[in-house]
Formats: structure tokens, C-alpha cells, sequence
């Protein structure tokens, strides 16, 4: 049978067919501190990775010249270490491809990353994967493009994103559309949103207006708050969001979930239940704090599905030794995606239309595909709380339609 979309992966056993990238044409990484803080906080909550005895300066010796730009001093240095890990057990799990992966310290932060950078060019690097944080992704993006280089970035801010600086991160705007369509469907269209004055929730709310009003639904209600203190904000949506005569059937809560937790304690005072007006919200939900949260038992939230992970951490500590960081898996489907179009693409593997190929990749968290203006979208499953844990509701679709998923 042809086959027309690269899928990842590897020929390591029985992950041959489990994490093999395949071609069809038919698809908060944490981000810096002022965009999405509690990315990073969630990523410190995992034992601090240590690089491999190998060098940390190169992964192989192949003629294909990569770099890795990641935090390995200073800020986000375990999970820097983490996503370097990751990168080496992709290189091993790909039976060790025909690439030269040169990892560069950025330092965590933009002037270090522009230096790693320009050292990466001067060493030939076809492509770029990383930084971890906007503001370096943002030093780094004009010069490698300049000189004619792809990056491949790991930062959750789509503001960084432009043609030629793709981001593989996990982007809040898919998890908000993904939740939109789903609640629609089940028949819900009058939102009310509680949303954090954060550059975080100015992203989150532009894309959930967008998406509400594409599925037929409205906003009845919608609420800024300083993420320390809802209750105000909770008092001015109250007769929206409780009470019989509720206007809105579902309330949108995207934020931190120590924030999340200050909420809940806060819309119960004010007699919000769940039952009556379902709680929706992005993939931060996934944490044990909110999901035993009785505010918000019966929400639903969008997510990758955690089956690919699961397989990637339990082999990542085999070889290492700690528990990987959530973002951990974008640093090995970076390079197994650079591995798998270095073999199958020849001098064409980088070029802008074959990484905006439109019906995109599968890699250890699904499907997903870049955009022509550096954005990327995800095939994400939508799960819902119950009884203090997260159960599937909806399974991630393989592929993505025209528009997104």
C-alpha cells in the first residue's frame, strides 16, 4: 500500500510499529515564565534529569548536521537536560540515523540562545530544534531563517510562531478549539469563561471567542481576574454561572492549577454546580489537584492521549533513571521527525513544504502538523472528570481535516 504522510519513530522492537513515523496525505513545552508560568512549575514538580554519560555537546556522527538548543545552565536547565535525554533515546530507538545532532546550551535566555545559534550555523546545521522559551525563540528565529535554516521550536507561545519558526509545543489554541467542538456537539452553546489576566489568557480567550462562534454558540458572559483573587470576578458572572436561572450550560476556566484550585473554592461559595453548568477547560487541567476538585467534577478538558507518553516515560527512566517532564516527548519526536525526513526526503527533508506537508505527522503524542505561519495543530482526546480522575471521552482522532482538527 502507498503511504503519503511521514510518520515517526523507530525500528527498536516492538516499537517498530508503535512509534514509526509514517508519510500520508491524508495530521504550555513550557514557554517563558511571563506567558505561561505554570508550565514550567509543572515541569519542576518531576525529579531533575541528568544528561546521559555521553558528551552532551553531539548525538551521533551522521552527515546530516542538526542542533539542539536547549536550556542545560541556568533557567530551565533540568528540563533543558530532560529534553536532551529524550533526543538521545530517539537517536538509539532510530537505530541510529545518518544525523549529527550538535546540542548547544542556551543558557535560558535569548542572548545565549542567539549565540548558540549563530555557533550552530557556523557548524552547518541544517535545522534547529528548540529554544524552549519565546523570547529566545524569538532571538533565534530571524537569523536561522536568514541563512536559509528551518527552526523547530518548543515554546507553548504562538506569538513567536512565523514562517520557517514551526512549533512543535503544545499549543493552547488546539485545546481550546478541540473542547469547543466537543461540548457543542453534546449540545451545549451558552458559555461563560473566567479567564486569568495573563498573556496566557489573552491567547486562550481570543481563540475560544473564535471557536464558540464557528461552532454556532455564544458568550453570555466573560470575566477577567487577577489570577490570585477570582472572587470579584466570580461575583459579577454569578447570576450567569449559578442559580436556576443560569444563562450559560458551560464555563471555560483555562489557567495554573494552583489558580484553578483558588477558583473552585470560589465558585462553590457562590453556588456553582457543575452538574448544571459544565466546567470546560485545556489541557493544565491535568493534574491530580483539579481533577479532585468536587467544582469540578463532570468538566471536560482537551488533551493529547496519554498512551504514547505512558510507553516513552517508562523507557525514558529504564535508561535514565528519573521521571521525564510532560514536554520531554517533543525533544524525541523532534528528532525522529529529522530523522524520518533525512532518510525518505533526501535534499528536499527541510524545506518549507515538506514540513507543512498538509495532512502532517504521528509521533509519541499523536498527530499533529505545522502551519504555513509556524503554528501547529494537534489531533488531541477530550476527557472528563470523574470521580477525582481523567477518563476519555472522546478518543484523538488519526487525522486532521482541512481547518484543524
Amino acid at each position: 500500500m502507498r503511504c503519503d504522510r511521514p510518520k515517526i519513530g523507530c525500528a527498536h522492537g516492538a516499537l517498530a510499529g508503535l512509534l514509526a513515523w509514517t508519510l500520508a496525505a491524508c495530521v504550555g513545552g513550557p514557554d517563558a515564565p511571563r506567558s505561561r508560568p505554570e508550565a514550567v512549575a509543572t515541569q519542576a514538580e518531576a525529579p531533575a534529569a541528568q544528561p546521559s554519560k555521553q558528551s552532551a555537546g553531539q548525538i551521533g556522527s551522521g552527515s546530516v548536521k542538526v542542533a539542539l538548543i536547549v536550556p542545560l545552565t541556568g533557567q530551565g536547565a533540568s528540563v533543558g537536560a530532560a529534553l536532551r535525554n529524550a533526543a538521545e533515546l530517539a537517536y538509539d530507538d532510530f537505530q541510529k540515523p545518518d544525523l549529527s545532532i550538535v546540542v548547544k546550551d542556551d543558557r535560558g535566555t535569548p542572548d545565549g540562545a542567539r549565540e548558540a545559534a549563530q555557533s550552530a550555523l557556523a557548524d552547518g546545521a541544517e535545522v534547529v530544534l528548540g529554544p524552549l522559551f519565546a523570547a529566545n525563540v524569538a532571538a533565534v528565529g530571524a537569523p536561522v531563517r536568514n541563512a536559509g535554516k528551518p527552526v523547530i521550536a518548543f515554546s507553548t507561545d504562538a506569538a513567536v510562531a512565523a514562517r520557517g519558526v514551526y512549533l512543535i509545543s503544545f499549543l493552547p489554541q488546539s485545546e481550546v478549539d478541540r473542547v469547543v467542538e466537543e461540548v457543542t456537539a453534546g449540545g451545549r452553546r451558552s458559555f461563560a469563561a473566567m479567564i486569568p489576566e495573563t498573556n496566557y489568557g489573552n491567547a486562550v480567550e481570543a481563540q475560544f471567542r473564535e471557536a464558540v462562534a464557528r461552532k454556532g454558540g455564544r458568550v453570555v458572559g466573560l470575566e477577567r481576574y487577577a489570577p490570585a483573587d477570582p472572587g470579584a470576578a466570580i461575583e459579577r458572572l454569578k447570576g450567569v454561572i449559578s442559580g436556576p436561572d443560569a444563562q450559560a450550560d458551560a464555563l471555560f476556566l483555562p489557567g495554573s492549577a494552583d489558580g484553578l484550585v483558588t477558583m473552585a473554592s470560589a465558585l462553590t461559595k457562590a453556588g456553582f454546580s457543575p452538574s448544571r453548568v459544565r466546567p470546560v477547560g485545556t489541557a493544565l487541567w491535568n493534574d491530580p489537584k483539579i481533577l479532585a476538585l468536587p467544582a469540578f467534577q463532570g468538566g471536560a478538558f482537551a488533551a493529547p492521549d496519554s498512551a504514547g507518553f505512558a510507553s516513552f516515560s517508562q523507557r525514558y527512566q529504564a535508561k535514565y533513571g528519573s521521571v521525564p517532564p510532560r514536554v520531554a516527548s517533543l525533544g524525541y519526536d523532534a528528532v525522529s521527525l529529522t530523522a524520518a525526513l533525512s532518510r525518505q526526503y533526501g535534499t528536499q527533508r527541510f524545506t518549507d513544504a515538506t514540513l507543512t506537508t498538509p495532512s502532517g505527522f504521528t509521533g509519541i503524542d499523536g498527530t499533529f502538523r505545522f502551519r504555513p505561519d509556524g503554528a501547529s495543530d494537534r489531533a488531541l482526546a477530550v476527557y472528563e472528570i470523574r470521580g477525582g480522575a481523567a477518563a476519555v471521552t472522546s478518543p484523538a482522532p488519526r487525522s486532521l481535516g482541512p481547518s484543524g482538527i
